[in-house]
């Protein structure tokens, strides 16, 4: 039964449950966990007035507190979201079970037979800020992967997320899956997330998801590893030879489809040849939609309009997470390249061109988890990318990249077979 948030919580005894818990999980079947996760949609679907009205006890509260409404419809409010999020759980499983997958089998000279078999990860820790969505999108991920989890939200959506996990929990125990399987720390003291992350000997890997102090403090203080990501300063370059009109509704959909999510455009860069055509098109078509804009000196002179101010010191390092969107002249492309090196979190950067030479150059010297040519930066999803529900966008390079689905949160063992064979 879940804690009241006044309750004292015993993390360790939850660490406990969670690693129990995940042996049973292990020994799941595929056709066992498709079975409950479809119970979760049809329970999230018949408990919607239900969570709905949690929600708005949340949204209640961020109103009341001053919250900006663009960060409150597109960070806390489930109202228009309930049918995707269980689309998702359906999608989640109609896709293919990694568990048990072997590859990489080789017959060795002393006639040993080596292979590997993806496992799951265990438990799954995962501290996020805002989007009550994220508990059923770790959560069922998890559930498809064999791992349990162990899940702390932001005091902001408290009530939303206990009423999920409450028919997140129900689900599994209608099909005699332990409910300790997924977790909630039911509590909005700060105290439980350093618990949590020295929770080593439980908690096999940590995600969290939020803004660069969370992240940060986790990397920080954390015993246990931390999958960093989610940060997201991410840049379209538009080259001397893209093509302009095509450019135009694809800066649009970066910057204003949902501009407070981390893969949302907080930069454009564009070739000096054509920022005098170009940049003026890009204030008036962004402009209608309440976009500002900080623009650095040479984009400044060209640009005559009370929407448009001269970028600070420190703009070009910001992610904006709402309309506001940087704007910079370069020279060209190993210019663009450049201010990225700088200013990126190597998260999403794209480049438009119709210079095949130019966006191969741009592919191999940006280092970042998803790299774009003539596409909006909100591709990196994992739906969008067709992997499902996504867990997190890992923006390190051990042990994934980019975004994370089901593959991700399994690891592998090896497997040895030999005919009573001994080492020489």
């Amino acid at each position: 039964m879940l804690a009241t948030p006044t309750q004292t919580l015993n993390l360790t005894d939850m660490g406990k449950r969670a690693r129990a818990a995940s042996y049973a999980l292990a020994a799941l079947t595929t056709v066992q966990k498709n079975a409950a996760l479809l119970t979760i949609a049809d329970l999230l679907e018949q408990e919607t007035p239900a969570i709905l009205a949690a929600n708005q006890l949340d949204l209640d509260a961020a109103y009341a507190n001053g919250t900006d409404s663009i960060w409150i419809r597109d960070r806390l409010d489930l109202a228009k979201r309930m049918p995707g999020i269980i689309a998702d759980v359906r999608k989640v499983a109609e896709l293919p079970d990694p568990v048990g997958e072997e590859f990489a089998q080789r017959t060795l000279e002393n006639g040993l037979l080596v292979k590997k078999r993806r496992v799951p990860l265990g438990v799954i820790g995962t501290i996020y800020e805002s989007r009550p969505n994220v508990t059923v999108d770790i959560a069922t991920l998890a559930l498809k992967t064999g791992n349990a989890t162990i899940l702390r939200g932001g005091s902001d959506v408290l009530n939303t997320n206990l009423e999920l996990v409450r028919v997140l929990q129900l689900a599994l125990e209608q099909h005699h899956i332990p409910a300790d399987s997924i977790q909630y720390i039911a509590s909005t003291d700060r105290q439980y997330v350093l618990e949590m992350l020295k929770l080593h000997h439980y908690i096999d890997m940590i995600i969290p998801r939020g803004g660069n102090s969370l992240h940060n403090f986790c990397r920080e203080n954390s015993t246990i590893p931390v999958i960093i990501g989610g940060i997201g300063i991410c840049h379209l370059f538009v080259d001397a030879s893209a093509n302009l009109d095509a450019s135009l509704p694809v800066i649009h959909n970066a910057k204003t489809q949902r501009p407070a999510v981390c893969n949302a455009l907080d930069t454009l860069l564009v070739h000096e040849k054509i920022a005098a055509e170009f940049l003026p098109r890009v204030v008036e078509n962004l402009g209608k939609d309440s976009v500002v804009f900080k623009a650095d000196p040479a984009a400044l002179k060209l640009l005559d309009d009370d929407r448009v101010t001269l970028a600070g010191n420190d703009d070009f390092d910001i992610e904006w997470m709402g309309l506001t969107l940087g704007i910079k002249v370069v020279s060209g492309v190993e210019d663009a390249i450049d201010h990225i090196r700088q200013h990126s979190t190597q998260h999403s950067d794209g480049i438009l061109t119709e210079d095949s030479h130019n966006a191969e150059i741009f592919l191999n010297a940006v280092d970042s988890a998803a790299v774009y040519i003539n596409a909006s930066t909100r591709f990196t999803d994992g739906s969008a990318l067709g992997l499902g529900a996504e867990v997190a966008i890992s923006t390190q390079k051990l042990h994934a990249r980019g975004p994370m689905a089901l593959e991700e949160l399994t690891t592998y063992k090896w497997l040895v077979t030999g005919d009573y064979t001994a080492r020489a």
